[in-house]
């Protein structure tokens, strides 16, 4: 299972301050996203989360200096999300350094649009599902019936989607519909949040979870990451 640390944007700012030596005084903090990266890339991470929270709120890329920023100071993977609503603005955030993209749980109302981000990014795409039990968190869908997350999954593997990431928070995911989606085996199913702790993690690994986004239990030194790498291999 592949673990990605996560850092929180905004105002071109981690939204946490990363310091996980705190309690015992030991490092300096750091809100430096690019410098966060980098201490992460050096601790053995293999791949990076970035959030734009402003570019969710406007609907549009906010961060792309930021992007820019970490692209240049790390040699691994970079993956962002927030405020990617179409092809154009998967664009953008590949020129400005990203690899992998994230798209909210809007684009499945859009079809079309969908295409065009799956013709640019390919394999590289995911979209973001907030599920509970049988059914998927508040969202204003158009549709007359929403769709089941299952039944979100199903749509959109079928128009090209392999990758989908389920939001977790802090408690791990429905054990149901994670043995569902990781069943099959035709995308790949990430997990944001979902672990506080370094069992948590080896039992999403256990799960057949393809990736583990983590952030603020990383940013402040609540799970090492050395030991959270060891427990997702």
């Amino acid at each position: 299972m592949d673990l990605y640390p996560s850092i929180d944007v905004v105002g071109g700012r981690s939204r946490i301050v990363h310091w996980p030596g705190a309690s015992a005084g030991i490092g300096s903090p750091t809100d430096r996203p690019d410098r966060i990266a980098a201490q992460f890339v050096q601790q053995g991470a293999r791949l990076i989360h970035l959030v734009d929270f402003d570019g969710a709120r406007r609907r549009q890329p906010a961060s792309l200096d930021v992007i820019g920023a970490v692209a240049a100071k790390v040699a691994v993977p970079l993956q962002v999300a927030g405020g990617l609503e179409d092809a154009d603005h998967i664009r953008l955030a590949f020129a400005a350094g990203a690899t992998r993209v994230v798209l909210s749980t809007d684009i499945a109302e859009r079809p079309e649009a969908l295409r065009e981000c799956v013709a640019v990014a390919g394999d590289w795409l995911a979209v973001g599902l907030d599920p509970r039990p049988e059914r998927l968190a508040a969202f204003p869908w158009r549709r007359g019936t929403p769709p089941t997350p299952a039944g979100l999954v199903d749509e959109l593997a079928a128009q090209g989607v392999r990758r989908v990431v389920l939001a977790a928070g802090g408690s791990a995911p429905d054990p149901t519909l994670l043995a569902t989606l990781v069943r099959r085996g035709d995308l790949d199913v990430l997990v944001a949040g979902g672990a506080a702790d370094l069992d948590g993690i080896r039992r999403l690994r256990d799960a057949g979870v393809a990736g583990l986004i983590l952030g603020e239990p990383l940013l402040t030194g609540a799970i090492d990451l050395p030991g959270a790498l060891e427990a997702a291999a």
